[in-house]
């Protein structure tokens, strides 16, 4: 098939591929999410982006996709690996474990907003069938941007992020059952009130009958698929352990999905459930690791192509015709959504920050609204005129899920500062104690630094800004209390003119420098040891004039030559000393940064100060 402007049948994929490498890095680049950068690509580089300019300027069109249905038949693709990777991931253990999130809070984020997007929808002239399937296709969230959000900061292992997880796992687990149940729907519609989308109750039997055929090859594909994958896999496994490569491994993983997929259309049923299926069959057996690993890069890399083609299905001209019905649509659309959701979230016990964050982020619409609705309008039971404009509602909501992140994070704080959600206790005066260390983040290495503290009978009070970590803190027994140690009058309610010694933990090299800085204008004499991203970080702190700073690289690359010439057979007392040697030449050089009238230490400052 020939393109528009040359360059062969390949050229639509040279110009995905380019993409994939060029802008989608680029998005890496400013921390956005690598799924933002697909849709970008999709609307830059469809039929309503440069395409437009191909006339005037013909070069162009070797840089736009001009047949917008391959693209979209290899997206068929990377949703299908998207499901199959989902069901990977749905082992029992994982579901046992989060039980109550994923089958109570999330299913009931599910049917709550399902219902009430749904009777918004019959509100708005839609009929019940229509309605019902818009609801369902709205009501799910986006994992693949969602998650990769949450991640880039550092959200995931927050109860947000545990919520978030568990509400996107619920979804993923339904999206099979919605499938059906958007099968069921059409039969019901088309066998009722002709096309107005209306239907006689009376005709369920023989709707449903009509699924007989799908629910046998169902039953088919989950036997035969417990019959034949573990066997499979194994006799793949053992052609490479002796030698036959990856390859193999590779190729039968994309057997599994590919012939999932197409079994289950041949039972007439979506290729994405039948990927659902196979994931779970796999999920159970040995071989579920080594699958994941072999799946991955076709999966980031077909699922590209599906958001790819969601950016290029974003008809620009229907949204410029309209714009204030298309972004009415997705504003009001994410706000009732957000809403709902952080009503459910707080109906099931999760406390205001952490639903505002699951609810901010949840509320914009997901991929599998692009799949649901997309069925609905395969068996006709949903208006495509209508459709289409929730769609490219859909479609400009995903891209606010970072925008949302932002403004979560932003309430957040000011959340925080007013009224973090804290035992009492936690969040009065600390009394100080004569003599203690005060210990600035209470995180892995804060915690570690107590514990020594603690050992060594030195007395310490710990501050953190994370209500979580210090509601772990005091659930721990330790003397830990919510506080921001860059304000001057924290530090006097932690006894700062009488501790002994500050020792600052944090990761973010900002927040350090705060710190520093505010405790340096109270205290110019006291020991201050403060933690470094590199050696550059740790030259910077001397210059703010903490006693020592411990950059992190390169008391890492210490480590590692210590354990090595260890392991090597050299004697323990020479690398010791050898070691004592480099970390002093490297504390000289960074105390070369120390302002005029700051003194070299001691390397053992702190000991004697504590020993005092």
């Amino acid at each position: 098939m020939a393109t528009h402007g040359g360059g062969g049948e390949y050229k639509d994929l040279v110009v995905f591929l380019a993409a994939a490498g060029v802008v989608v890095p680029l998005f890496n680049r400013l921390k956005i999410s690598p799924v933002l950068g697909f849709l970008a690509a999709g609307v830059l580089l469809g039929p309503d982006g440069l395409a437009r300019l191909a006339d005037s300027a013909p070069w162009l069109s070797w840089l736009t996709i001009s047949d917008a249905g391959q693209i979209r038949s290899l997206s068929e693709l990377g949703v299908a690996f998207l499901l199959f990777m989902i069901g990977l991931e749905l082992s029992w253990e994982r579901l046992r474990a989060m039980r109550r999130l994923v089958f109570g809070l999330g299913l009931t984020q599910v049917a709550v907003c399902t219902v009430v997007l749904a009777a918004v929808f019959v509100f708005m002239g839609q009929p019940l069938v229509s309605a019902a399937v818009l609801g369902m296709g709205l009501a799910l969230s986006s994992t693949a941007v969602v998650m990769p959000v949450m991640a880039e900061r550092g959200r995931i292992k927050t109860a947000a992020g545990r919520a978030t997880f568990s509400i996107l796992l619920a979804q993923d687990m339904v999206v099979a059952p919605i499938l059906v149940t958007v099968t069921v729907l059409a039969a019901l519609a088309q066998s009722g009130v002709g096309g107005n989308g209306e239907f006689d109750p009376a005709v369920l039997r023989p709707a449903l009958l009509t699924l007989i055929p799908a629910a046998i090859g169902l039953a088919l594909l989950v036997v035969l698929g417990r019959l034949v994958l573990r066997p499979m896999f194994r006799s793949v496994a053992r052609a490479k352990a002796i030698g036959q490569g990856q390859e193999m491994f590779i190729a039968a993983s994309l057997l599994v999905v590919v012939g999932a997929g197409v079994a289950a259309q041949a039972a007439g049923l979506s290729m994405s459930l039948g990927a659902l299926i196979a994931g779970l069959l796999l999920a159970e057996t040995e071989f579920r690791r080594e699958v994941e690993i072999s799946i991955e890069p076709f999966k980031g890399l077909l699922l590209g192509v599906f958001f790819v083609g969601v950016g290029i299905s974003l008809d620009l001209d229907a949204v410029a015709a309209d714009p204030a019905a298309v972004f009415g649509l997705a504003a009001m659309l994410t706000v009732l959504k957000a809403g709902l959701i952080f009503g459910v979230a707080r109906l099931w016990g999760l406390n205001n920050r952490t639903a505002i964050e699951t609810a901010l982020v949840l509320g914009p619409a997901g991929e599998f609204a692009f799949v649901i609705l997309g069925a609905g309008l395969v068996e006709g039971i949903a208006s495509p005129a209508f459709t289409q404009t929730v769609l490219m509602a859909a479609t400009i909501s995903i891209f606010t899920i970072p925008l949302m992140a932002l403004i979560a994070d932003r309430l957040l704080k000011r959340a925080a500062t007013a009224a973090p959600d804290l035992p009492k206790e936690a969040l009065e005066p600390p009394s100080s104690v004569e003599g203690q260390v005060l210990v600035v983040g209470f995180g892995r290495v804060g915690r570690l630094v107590g514990e020594m503290l603690t050992e060594h009978g030195q007395a310490f009070l710990a501050l953190d800004a994370n209500p979580s970590t210090v509601a772990r803190g005091r659930a721990e027994g330790a003397n830990v209390f919510y506080g921001d140690a860059a304000r001057g009058e924290m530090l006097a309610r932690c006894g700062i003119d009488s501790a002994r010694a500050v020792v600052v933990t944090m990761d973010a090299p900002a927040k350090v420098d705060e710190v520093v800085v505010a405790i340096r204008a109270l205290r110019p004499d006291l020991i201050l040891i403060a933690r470094a991203r590199d050696h550059r970080h740790a030259a910077h702190l001397y210059a703010l004039g903490v006693t020592d700073a411990v950059p992190e690289t390169t008391e890492a690359s210490l480590q590692l030559a210590e354990n090595t010439l260890v392991d090597l057979g050299v004697p323990m007392g020479l690398v010791l000393a050898s070691i004592h040697e480099r970390r002093d030449q490297f504390r000289k050089l960074f105390q070369e940064s120390m302002p005029e009238g700051g003194r070299a230490r001691s390397p053992r400052a702190l000991r004697s100060a504590l020993r005092r």
